[in-house]
């Protein structure tokens, strides 16, 4: 299957960026902990260099705790400040503010010598669609935020939102992503839901993902569909007919039911249900 992706705007929310980045102290960029590589958006180093960096890894509750802590020291090594969130339910926020200061320690300590006192850190908050940027602003941000109005240099439309004193963000729509030309990155966007599943073929993408799970999280799967564990290599499509037997997804004349058994994996596997998996390591391209 093609996995392509190619959402709007994006010549607009790129440019946007470049004239809004001399303003900024900062890059907030969101991943999806699950694929923290396939959901960076290859641009945002280019854009963001020279800036302070620090990388949320989103959903973080869903991804395997083990691979967490090795993709927190892959960004780290890299020069990244890092932390792991859950912008849904305000899991690892608080860290957010302590991490900010640090990350702009030296822009601080400038201001500083200056004469500057209090001018809060500039951010800006980036991430591909359906990372989860904006569930991020509104639970950061929460009631208490206040806009301050457009500040010279900055093109019309464009607020800044004063989070408190020491951090003011920019909102601004997030940039997206171009078209990629890696498949296996097209693949795992699928897999955790950010391409619509209406043009998708669902079997087959469910058939991929078995094949992963099987050889990464096998007893988690076989697990949650009760199938028992024995010597025989058990084939995604095998377990994909397994499952149609457990979930009794079935068609007219008791014949398997792919299509059903397929979006049933699937929206096990994004909700957590079959455990916390990550899908990509830090050896991958």
């Amino acid at each position: 299957m093609n996995y392509q992706w190619y959402p709007g705007h994006m010549t607009k929310a790129k440019r946007m960026m470049q004239e809004n980045i001399s303003l900024i102290d900062l890059v907030i960029e969101l991943v999806d902990a699950r694929i923290p590589l396939s959901s960076r958006n290859p641009d945002i180093d280019e854009l963001g260099k020279n800036k302070s960096r620090l990388i949320l890894l989103n959903k973080s509750d869903l991804a395997d705790p083990g691979a967490n802590k090795l993709w927190m020291a892959y960004f780290r090594e890299r020069g990244f400040h890092v932390l792991e969130v859950n912008a849904k339910t305000g899991q690892g926020l608080r860290q957010i503010q302590p991490k900010v200061q640090e990350a702009c320690r030296e822009k601080i300590e400038r201001d500083r010598k200056r004469g500057i006192k209090n001018r809060p850190v500039r951010a800006i908050v980036v991430g591909i669609p359906n990372v989860g940027k904006s569930t991020f602003i509104n639970s950061f941000a929460g009631k208490a935020c206040t806009k301050t109005g457009n500040k010279p240099g900055v093109t019309k439309g464009k607020q800044w939102i004063r989070l408190n004193k020491d951090l003011e963000l920019l909102d601004t729509p997030g940039i997206l992503w171009p078209k990629f030309e890696n498949e296996d990155v097209g693949k795992r966007l699928a897999m955790i839901g950010s391409m619509n599943d209406e043009i998708l073929q669902m079997t087959e993408l469910a058939a991929e993902l078995l094949a992963y799970l099987l050889a990464h999280y096998r007893q988690a799967l076989l697990a949650r569909y009760q199938v028992e564990e024995d010597a025989e290599e058990i084939t995604p499509l095998q377990m994909l007919s397994l499952i149609c037997e457990n979930r009794k997804c079935y068609k007219k004349g008791q014949e398997p039911d792919f299509e059903k058994a397929a979006a049933l994996l699937m929206d096990d596997f994004r909700s957590g249900r079959i455990g916390r998996i990550t899908l990509e390591t830090c050896e991958e391209p």
